[in-house]
C-alpha cells in the first residue's frame, strides 16, 4: 500500500458519498441553479471532516509501519541473525572474576582495647624543703635512678651529723660502763664488793647498749632523709608535665605529684573477649603466647605486634566478656598510654581451605551462592556453604573446588545462564546467536549498515 493510492481511494469514496447525499446530484430543474440548504451544507462539512480524519489516520499508520530490512535488523524478529542482534534482548555484562584457590584461613578475634602501661608512678617528695634543682624535661624519656629534682640537703646533712655525734657519745658511755662492770666482776669474785653493786652496773651496761642502738637508728634515719633530698626516677619511662618550679617549698608526700612517669617499653593492652571465645583461647596453653596485632582506630595501620599474656579470672556478667592482657615492644612509642586501638587476636589457622574473595559470595532467599563462570562465557548460580573468613577472603566448605572461576564484580545484573564479558575483552559480534551485540552502529541509506547488513538497534 502506498500513500498516493490510499489518498485516491479515500477521495473517490468521499466524492461518491457527497454526490449521493447532495440534492444537486438529482436536479429537478436544470434551468436555474439552486442555493444549498442548511442540511445540505452540514452534510458537506461532515464529509470534509470525514476525509480529513481518514487522511490523518492513514498518514499516522504509514509513519508507524516497520521498514523492511534483512533478518536480524529493525524489521526482523528480536534476537534474529544479523549484526546488532542481542541475545535475549540484552547485551552481555562486563564482570570481574577471581579463581578459587587453596590457602590458609586465620581464625581471629577482634576487639577494641586500651593501651595500659605496666607501671604508672606518681613522683612525690619524701622530705620537705626548698626545691633547688630539676633534672628532667617534660616529656623526656628517663631511666630508672635518674635524678629528677634536688631538695636543699643542708638541714638534713646537719641532722645526720648530730645523730652521728650522739651515737659516738653514747658508744663512749657504753664502753666505760663495760669497763666498770668488768672491775666489779673481779671484786665480786674476791668478795670485795656487794652483789647489788655488780648487778646495778650490769643493768647500766644494758641501758647504754640500748641507747647506742637507738643512736644507730637515728643515724640511719638521718642518712636516709639526706638521700631523699635527691628525688630519682623509680622506673624507666616517659616523664609527664612538671607541677612545681625551682625555688618553691616542697612538702613531703603531698597529694599533688611533682610529675608522673609512665613505663612505655614494654607496654600492654587490655581488651575484652566474648565469653564464647574463652574455650578456643584457653585450648592453646591457656592462651599465653598467642599472636596479637594492634591497629589504629581506623583499622588501616598496624601499630605493633605482641603476644597474649593471660586472661582475667572471671567473666564480666554485665557485658558477657572477659578481659585479656597482651604485651608489646614499644621502642618507637607507636602505642601511647591509654589510647584506644583495634586488637586482632589470632586464635588458630585453618589450612588447605577453598578460598575466594568475600565479594564473590552473595546472599539469597535460599542461602549463600556464587556466580560460577562456565567455559562458554555464561554464568551459573551455585549454592555454597561458607566457612570462616576475614574481611577480604572467605572459605567455602561446600559448592566450589580449587580452580573454579567466580564472579566478584557485576553480579547484581546477572541471571542464570546470562552471557558475560571479561575485563579487557570485546563483546562477541557475529551473525545471530548469543553475544551478537555490536556496541556502535553505523547506518547507511535506508537504515542499512554500511556493510550491507540490517541496521543495529537504537541505543
Amino acid at each position: 500500500m502506498t500513500v498516493g493510492g490510499g489518498l485516491e481511494k479515500t477521495s473517490r469514496k468521499s466524492e461518491r458519498f457527497l454526490s449521493e447525499a447532495s440534492p444537486s446530484a438529482h436536479p429537478t430543474d436544470t434551468s436555474a441553479p439552486r442555493r444549498p440548504t442548511g442540511s445540505q451544507l452540514a452534510l458537506r462539512i461532515a464529509g470534509v471532516v470525514v476525509v480529513a480524519v481518514a487522511l490523518g489516520a492513514l498518514l499516522t499508520f504509514c509513519g508507524k509501519a516497520p521498514k523492511t530490512g534483512g533478518p536480524g535488523g529493525m524489521g526482523g524478529p528480536p534476537g534474529g541473525a544479523g549484526r546488532g542482534g542481542l541475545a535475549g534482548g540484552r547485551p552481555p555484562t562486563t564482570v570481574g572474576t577471581a579463581t578459587a584457590v587453596s590457602g590458609p584461613i586465620p581464625i581471629e578475634q577482634t576487639a577494641l582495647g586500651t593501651v595500659t602501661p605496666l607501671a604508672t608512678v606518681q613522683v612525690n617528695a619524701r622530705v620537705s624543703g626548698q626545691l633547688t634543682k630539676i633534672g628532667f624535661k617534660e616529656g623526656q624519656m628517663v631511666k630508672k635512678g635518674q635524678l629528677l629534682m634536688l631538695i636543699d640537703p643542708r638541714p638534713y646533712q646537719a641532722a645526720l651529723q648530730l645523730a652521728q655525734a650522739t651515737l659516738a657519745h653514747d658508744q663512749a658511755l657504753l664502753a666505760d660502763a663495760r669497763l666498770d662492770l668488768k672491775r666489779y666482776a673481779t671484786l665480786k669474785a674476791q668478795d670485795s664488793v656487794a652483789g647489788q653493786t655488780y648487778d646495778t652496773q650490769a643493768a647500766l651496761v644494758q641501758q647504754d647498749q640500748a641507747t647506742v642502738k637507738e643512736d644507730v637508728a637515728n643515724v640511719a634515719s638521718a642518712r636516709l632523709n639526706l638521700e631523699f633530698t635527691r628525688v630519682t626516677a623509680p622506673v624507666s619511662g616517659r616523664a609527664g608535665l612538671r607541677q612545681i618550679d625551682i625555688g618553691n617549698q616542697v612538702v613531703a608526700n603531698e597529694s599533688t605529684p611533682v610529675t608522673v612517669i609512665t613505663q612505655i617499653d614494654p607496654i600492654t593492652i587490655i581488651f575484652p573477649l566474648p565469653e564464647d571465645a574463652i574455650r578456643a583461647v584457653m585450648a592453646h596453653k591457656g592462651g599465653a603466647g598467642l599472636p596479637v596485632t594492634a591497629l589504629d582506630r581506623s583499622g588501616g595501620t598496624v601499630l605493633a605486634h605482641g603476644r597474649l599474656l593471660t586472661l582475667d579470672n572471671a567473666v564480666n556478667t554485665t557485658t558477657g566478656t572477659v578481659n585479656g592482657r597482651a604485651v608489646f615492644k614499644n621502642k618507637d612509642g607507636a602505642l601511647f598510654p591509654y589510647q584506644f586501638v583495634n586488637i586482632v587476636l589470632l586464635v588458630d589457622t585453618l589450612t588447605n581451605q577453598v578460598v575466594v574473595p568475600t565479594t564473590a559470595v552473595r546472599h539469597g532467599p535460599k542461602g549463600d551462592f556464587v556466580w560460577l563462570l562456565e567455559p562458554n562465557k555464561t554464568v551459573k548460580q551455585t549454592t555454597v556453604v561458607v566457612g570462616p573468613g576475614t574481611a577480604e577472603t572467605v572459605s567455602v566448605s561446600s559448592g566450589l573446588k580449587v580452580g573454579d572461576v567466580v564472579i566478584t564484580d557485576g553480579g547484581d545484573r546477572l541471571r542464570d545462564g546470562a552471557p558475560v564479558v571479561l575485563p579487557g575483552q570485546s563483546p562477541v559480534t557475529g551473525k545471530g546467536g548469543a553475544g551478537g551485540y555490536k556496541g556502535r552502529r553505523h547506518r547507511g541509506a535506508g537504515g542499512a549498515s554500511p556493510s550491507g547488513g540490517a541496521a543495529a538497534p537504537a541505543e
